[in-house]
Order: C-alpha cells, then sequence, then structure tokens
C-alpha cells in the first residue's frame, strides 16, 4: 500500500510517499480501508519531533474508512462497518491498524469526509467547551483563530452552550467564516490591539475563559484578556511553545488559572469517546454543527498541505485523501 513515512524530523519535505507492507491486524486490532484523512496541528508537531515518535513512522491521527478485516476476538466493529477514529497515529496511508475500542462506528447520513473533518477538532471543541470550562448562558469566551479548524467548531458548540464568544482572525475573510459560525464579535488581530478590544467588549471586565490553540504569540495578551480568577485553556501552540513562565504573574494579572489540556486525557475510556463523538456526530448529521471543508489534496500531497496549514493559508479543515 502507498503511506506517508517520516525518516527523520524537520519540514513538510521530510514526508515521503512510499510503498510499505499491508498490515494484518492483530489481538484487539481492525484494519480500516481509509477513504478520508483529517489534517490537524499535531501532525505537524509529530513531523518536526516536537512530540517526537519513533522513527520512522507514519503521522496521522484522524481517518474515516470501512473495515476490511479484524483482529482475533473483535467484536466492537465488524468487517464493513463505516468507522472514524481519532489520537491513533498512523492515518496517513491506505489502510491503517486502529484498536478496535477506539473506533467509533458512523451514524447514517454523515459521509467519510465529514466524519474525517470532525473527529479529533471537534471532540477538542466538545471537551474545551463542556468540559475543561464547562460554559453556561451569561459566560463569555474568547475563541483564537475562530476560521481556523477547531475554532469555527468550538464557536458553534460555545454558542449551543449558551456563551457569547468573540474571535480573533487574521483576514476579512476568515471573519465572515467566524461570524457565520456563530461569533458575536469578530477581532483583526493585525489590525487593531486585540486585548484593548476585548476588554472593550466587556466592559473592562474581561472574558471568563481564553481558548488559545496559538501558543507563543498570544499567551500574554490572553492571560491580559480574562476577568479576576479567570482561565486560559492553552490547547495549542502553532505559533511555537510558550516559555517558561513565572507564576507570580497569575497572581498580578487577578489570580489567574491555566491549563493545558490535550484531546488524548479527555478520552480516558470508551465511555467518554461515544459519548463526545456521539454528540459532534449527531449534530452534523442532525445539521446543528456545521463543517467547514477549506480544500481536499491527494494523499501525495501531505507536505503540501503541511506548508498551507502552517502558513496560515486555510480556513476551516483540510482533508487528505489515499
Amino acid at each position: 500500500m502507498k503511506a506517508i513515512r517520516i525518516h527523520q524530523f524537520g519540514g513538510p519535505e521530510v514526508l515521503r510517499y512510499e510503498d510499505v507492507p499491508t498490515p494484518e491486524p492483530g489481538p484487539g486490532q481492525a484494519r480500516v480501508r481509509v477513504a478520508a484523512i483529517g489534517l490537524n496541528y499535531i501532525d505537524t508537531y509529530h513531523r518536526a519531533g516536537l512530540y517526537p515518535a519513533p522513527l520512522p513512522f507514519t503521522p496521522g491521527m484522524e481517518a474515516a474508512g470501512v473495515v476490511d478485516a479484524v483482529g482475533p476476538d473483535v467484536t466492537l466493529v465488524k468487517p464493513g462497518d463505516r468507522v472514524a477514529y481519532a489520537m491513533v497515529l498512523g492515518a496517513y496511508a491506505e489502510h491503517t491498524l486502529v484498536p478496535a475500542d477506539k473506533l467509533v462506528v458512523l451514524p447514517d447520513g454523515i459521509g467519510f469526509e465529514q466524519a474525517a473533518a470532525v473527529m479529533l477538532q471537534g471532540m477538542t471543541a466538545h471537551y474545551l467547551a463542556l468540559s475543561t470550562f464547562p460554559l453556561k448562558p451569561g459566560d463569555t469566551a474568547l475563541v483564537h483563530a475562530a476560521a481556523g479548524g477547531v475554532g469555527l467548531l468550538l464557536v458553534q458548540v460555545a454558542k449551543r452552550a449558551g456563551a457569547t464568544v468573540f474571535g480573533t482572525v487574521g483576514n476579512e475573510a476568515k471573519a465572515a467564516l467566524a461570524r457565520q459560525a456563530g461569533a458575536d464579535a469578530v477581532i483583526l488581530y493585525d489590525q487593531v490591539d486585540w486585548v484593548q478590544e476585548v476588554k472593550r467588549l466587556t466592559n473592562g471586565r474581561g472574558v471568563d475563559v481564553v481558548y488559545d490553540g496559538v501558543g507563543a504569540a498570544t499567551f500574554e495578551g490572553s492571560l491580559d484578556c480574562l476577568r479576576p480568577r479567570g482561565l486560559l485553556c492553552l490547547f495549542g501552540q502553532a505559533s511555537g511553545p510558550v516559555p517558561p513562565v513565572n507564576l507570580q504573574i497569575l497572581n498580578a494579572k487577578g489570580s489567574l488559572y491555566v491549563t493545558r489540556p490535550s484531546l488524548g486525557h479527555y478520552l480516558l475510556d470508551r465511555s467518554e469517546l461515544l459519548w463526545r463523538a456521539g454528540d459532534v456526530l449527531g449534530w452534523v448529521a442532525a445539521g446543528e454543527l456545521q463543517v467547514h471543508i477549506d480544500r481536499v489534496l491527494p494523499l501525495s500531497q501531505a507536505a503540501e498541505a503541511h506548508r498551507l496549514l502552517q502558513g496560515r493559508q486555510t480556513a476551516g479543515k483540510v482533508l487528505l485523501t489515499p
């Protein structure tokens, strides 16, 4: 089969499209014939070695397709099932092995591209808005990169919970997408002082929570946007990792809270996976959560997809197809 392999850490150029043996499922595993692969920022962290995996390896943490073989004693899925998954390495391939308990059977009305576009980022939006800081009517939230893959979904989930949502974006086209998703106000961070704009929008109080997947470039400003005892959810580092912080800053800025969550810790067992995936896929199937797919590229162009993502040339989700 064809797969993307990484033999050394580095830039997009290290993504190599190669022939590799088609794997056979072992105990507890299912083999998925991949139909669509979701591109995520974590893929760039694996590629660059920020989150190192043993070399060589196939990147990718999210895909949808059809089960075509199962290992011994697997009963949760069967050949022919339409499935999707997230947080299992190896998705950039024509076939991939997945622990059966990590697979979710797709409901009717959900296509492979939709599923691959919402599993990882949709469940991220779900845990951020419903668990890390459980939003309720009257709460205010700031979402950075509000037109990104997570951002567009997070704005919608936060609005569904009843919150007032502000978003930051890089240009007017992305601002339009964030408004369509339901953002109450959209801030073009290159054109205004976004911290002061958040303070203005909240009458000087600050927001209850900031959802920040950008990292180094926004961290300090995000703290300055919070009300006293507010929470910064730092869930990514698209602009690079945040440098070491003197925790006294949190006291000086209002007895603030900071957490650095990741999806894996919010999928601790299969019941939690089925809850989050069930909500997200159910909302999509019912037309209550809109999925914006920016573009679909062939798997052989994975390097170009990474360049587009890291060059901020995309809005919404980018998919790869074998």
